[in-house]
């Protein structure tokens, strides 16, 4: 393939060089030279640049907000981007191969499993139970959340609080925290929801303004524009995610196909997410760090 001959390069030869005594196989090995080099320099851009996709868990956008922002700011070539879409589209993503990386905020099923998908626990995070701040409730066991969500209470006098209807609010069906949240609870498929919303923060945004509502977020997420109850007595702090004291909380997982490589850029987000380089940045964005 390299054995160039001096008629294939003639047509490069300026005419005033035409009939001097030139050394053609010189010129043919400096313009292989050059040729090799430009190969080269194309090479090594795409080894420093590139783009890094995740669809998923709106529950864990501060903490792959987080670690994106790192990332990038580690490799000045890279982009970094997060589609918020929800734990169940996150992971259809992946199996289709819409993105390198799904987010998942709840375990992988048995039948995802199966389809040739791989879960990696990044973090660990609270569910928190919101109520708004007007509610003067401020203590709930987990049964009496599942009475709540199930209908069996309807209203806020019978556990502490003022003379009306509680307001029922959770997430859309295929949600991580709804998972989480029905699975802790023992309600899944009883739930007696008011409004079932597709994101964590439109959850948090119709407790805010609803003086009997009730709802449950990541605690990551959690605004004071609503107040979060404590369960069994024990607040939603990442100490207590930690140590297991509140028993309301899950997985932060990291999809991918189990038999198909990540793009080099993308196996270097992975490695960087779940080292233990990460782990201030996940415990910043709220939640604690598996590694």
């Amino acid at each position: 393939l390299l054995n160039f001959t001096h008629q294939q390069y003639s047509f490069l030869v300026p005419q005033k060089l035409k009939g001097e005594n030139l050394n053609m196989k010189k010129f043919a090995s400096l313009m292989l030279v050059a040729v090799l080099a430009l190969s080269v320099m194309a090479g090594c851009s795409q080894k420093t640049s590139g783009t890094v996709t995740t669809d998923g868990s709106t529950s864990m956008e501060k903490v792959i907000g987080a670690l994106g922002e790192a990332f990038e700011a580690q490799n000045d070539r890279v982009t970094f981007t997060y589609n918020p879409t929800g734990s169940g589209s996150g992971i259809q993503a992946v199996l289709e191969g819409r993105c390198d990386i799904g987010l998942s905020s709840r375990d992988l099923k048995a039948e995802e499993s199966a389809q040739g998908l791989t879960g990696t626990v990044l973090a660990y995070d609270g569910i928190a139970v919101i109520v708004n701040p007007d509610n003067p409730v401020s203590e709930l066991d987990v049964d009496t959340i599942a009475r709540i969500y199930t209908g069996e209470i309807t209203n806020w006098k019978d556990v502490g609080g003022q003379d009306a209807e509680i307001v029922l609010i959770g997430r859309e069906a295929g949600s991580g925290t709804r998972d989480g949240f029905e699975s802790i609870t023992g309600t899944a498929d009883n739930c007696q929801y008011r409004q079932e919303l597709t994101s964590t923060g439109d959850v948090i945004t119709a407790v805010s303004q609803n003086p009997d509502a009730i709802g449950y977020a990541s605690l990551a997420s959690v605004k004071d524009t609503v107040r979060a109850v404590t369960v069994g007595g024990v607040a939603p702090t990442e100490d207590a995610v930690k140590d297991g004291s509140y028993v309301i909380q899950r997985p932060f997982v990291l999809v991918t196909k189990t038999d198909t490589p990540l793009s080099e850029q993308a196996q270097k987000f992975f490695d960087f997410a779940t080292s233990p380089d990460a782990a201030e940045l996940i415990s910043g964005a709220g939640a604690v760090a598996a590694n």
